[in-house]
């Protein structure tokens, strides 16, 4: 297989536009040479030692430069391999926070349902992915969880100021039932990832979560793993609210997929209460700040700021808008999203937003008959109910083509053709 730019051809030599990134991973495109030759060059110089030990000049350099792209006072970074192990490292450098303030009754965390955060156990917890964590229920944290602001499915459709999921005041309410001396942390993604298909909140929502975090003395977490890294049309999500969270996760995109390689970025008024105290996060993994992967993220970063490629996320954002267009399908409710992130949501009656039963496989059939007709989407189910619910995501490279996008919204009308159709008769 082999990838170039935003399309991958595979064994037989078909070609398939790739319509998600893989993962929302590939924003800077497939087969870029520099990358792999900043990976080399390091290789060459020093692959591995152990962050617990030494520190590499690269991994110093990432810091710096992914630092002052961060919003506020996020300037301290630790590098791990994945999303969700920088979301494990996150929610415990909350908790350890807290310890060493010497308030350790704060240990529970408040997350948002839908949601997803990741597979490692702890991630797992704080995800309201039923599907997901059904075989490991025994295994997992009772993590609180409040509804997400998904205007689609909100019975004021995010219009009502006073609604309480929309407005995020729900947040309050839940911790006062548990009461704030109690509750570690917050965890949200700025813009929903495939649990809500690209659910965007109405502009006042970050801002009331912040001050309600303030008010209680919660510590704020922004999961940018998906939505981050300039697929948003800013570098950071969190930053079009004009927020600055307390904590914040990255992966996919800050190595455009060329390596696997995360962060957790924090700033020195809660580093310096572990450097104070216990002198460390007690969270030593043997790939943290690899230099390898490092030496990815900061030739990814350099790549994307050469090429202009976050204001090219912005302007192409505009373009992907035409994927409006398919809300004339009998059976799309809703396409939402910001930059280049977008979601698709099938329903079964367009009036009532009622979501297809489950056994119909909605997502799934879609999927496949979109890889038939040369189209890779990303499929999400359960997010209506925790069992029903249907979409499709898309999140292109940055470097994707106007009449790309046209090829894209073409291959979707194709495959909706082929699929939908089927699913109803199995409904």
């Amino acid at each position: 297989m082999r990838g170039e730019g935003c399309y991958l051809w595979d064994e037989d030599g078909r070609r398939y536009l790739d319509g998600c990134g893989g993962a929302f991973v590939a924003n800077i495109g497939h087969g870029v040479v520099e990358i792999g030759v900043a990976m080399a060059q390091q290789a060459r110089q020093i692959a591995y030692v152990s962050g617990m030990t030494f520190t590499t000049e690269v991994v110093e350099e990432l810091a710096s430069e992914l630092a002052a792209l961060l919003p506020g006072d996020l300037d301290h970074l630790y590098f791990l391999s994945s999303g969700s192990e920088a979301v494990e490292a996150a929610l415990k450098l909350a908790r350890q926070y807290w310890v060493e303030r010497g308030r350790p009754a704060k240990h529970e965390i408040i997350s948002l349902a839908p949601g997803y955060h990741g597979n490692t156990l702890l991630a797992l917890s704080a995800s309201a992915r039923p599907h997901y964590a059904a075989f490991f229920h025994e295994w997992i944290v009772d993590v609180h969880r409040v509804p997400a602001p998904l205007a689609y499915h909100c019975a004021c459709r995010g219009a009502d100021a006073s609604c309480a999921v929309c407005s995020g005041a729900v947040l309050e309410q839940r911790i006062l039932e548990l009461g704030a001396d109690n509750v570690a942390a917050f965890i949200a993604e700025p813009v929903g990832g495939s649990s809500t298909g690209a659910a965007t909140p109405r502009a006042d929502y970050f801002r009331n979560i912040r001050a309600i975090c303030d008010r209680h003395e919660i510590l704020f977490v922004a999961d940018e793993v998906a939505c981050g890294a300039g697929r948003t049309g800013t570098w950071s999500a969190v930053e079009q609210y004009g927020v600055t969270p307390d904590i914040m996760t990255m992966g996919k995109g800050i190595s455009g997929g060329y390596a696997p390689l995360s962060a957790v970025a924090a700033p020195r008024r809660i580093v310096d209460v572990l450097a104070r105290g216990s002198g460390a996060l007690m969270h030593a993994q043997t790939f943290s700040h690899h230099a390898v992967t490092c030496a990815a993220g900061l030739a990814t970063l350099r790549y994307i700021r050469e090429h202009e490629l976050v204001e090219r996320a912005h302007a192409m954002g505009a373009i992907l808008q035409r994927l409006a267009s398919l809300a004339d399908l009998p059976h799309v409710g809703e396409v939402r999203g910001r930059g280049m992130l977008a979601g698709v949501e099938f329903v079964m009656d367009r009036e009532t937003r009622a979501p297809f039963p489950r056994r119909a496989r909605v997502a799934e059939r879609f999927t496949e008959a979109a890889q038939r007709a040369g189209l890779i989407v990303w499929p999400n189910y359960g997010h209506v109910n925790g069992i029903d619910g249907d979409l499709v995501m898309l999140a292109p490279a940055f470097v994707i083509e106007p009449a790309q996008i046209d090829e894209l919204v073409t291959l979707f009308r194709i495959a909706y053709d082929d699929s939908v159709a089927g699913a109803l008769a199995a409904s």
